[in-house]
């Protein structure tokens, strides 16, 4: 999963710190994708080398915001309208779920690129044939082929019924501003635990 395109998404929409982070990425993947804070923060590091965000100063509750780039922009729309990788099936549903979430984010779009490259993909499947001459081995690959050609239908149908969701709902009343409520950091107290 592309946790650091989601990050940037997220980022996108302004300055958050990691425990923020971690809170918006669960609300828009409807918690089904939790991220632990040691890979937020290093998938943040490694974003900060790659000229992607920038590290800001810390408030005084500790909090150090982080803030997307330009680059980190160009990034984040390129992932959003680049077809995602067959074999990245749950990578496509958070993509969609973000695209879905965040405002400002043509959620639309990104199904017509999923949508395109999945027709591509079964029109190469169904032409397909294997040039061996041994029948054992066609049959070895047209079962490799079938599976790959039912996994594409799935997915063109489950981008179709993601298409009809989408456009059963204007933009905004999709879109997720980022929540001024602030997560709380580190572990609760023992007596807060024990009870």
């Amino acid at each position: 999963m592309s946790v650091r395109h989601g990050l940037l998404a997220i980022l996108d929409q302004g300055p958050c710190y990691g425990y923020q982070l971690r809170t918006e990425y669960a609300r828009r993947t409807g918690g089904i994708r939790r991220l632990n804070v040691g890979q937020i923060y290093n998938t943040l590091e490694r974003l900060e080398r790659d000229g992607l965000v920038v590290r800001g100063a810390a408030d005084e509750r500790g909090h150090v915001y982080w803030e997307i780039t330009q680059a980190g922009r160009a990034e984040m729309r390129g992932w959003l309208l680049t077809p995602t990788d067959p074999s990245e099936r749950d990578v496509l549903a958070v993509k969609l779920a973000l695209a879905a979430t965040l405002p400002g984010l043509d959620a639309a779009a990104v199904v017509r690129v999923e949508r395109d490259a999945v027709a591509s993909r079964l029109a190469a499947l169904r032409e397909a044939t294997f040039p061996g001459e041994d029948g054992r081995e066609e049959i070895a690959w047209s079962l490799i082929a079938d599976a790959e050609r039912f996994a594409a239908e799935a997915d063109a149908r489950w981008l179709a019924h993601a298409e009809q969701r989408l456009a059963a709902h204007p933009e905004e009343t999709l879109a997720i501003e980022l929540s001024s409520d602030h997560p709380k950091r580190g572990r609760p107290a023992r007596a807060a635990a024990a009870g």
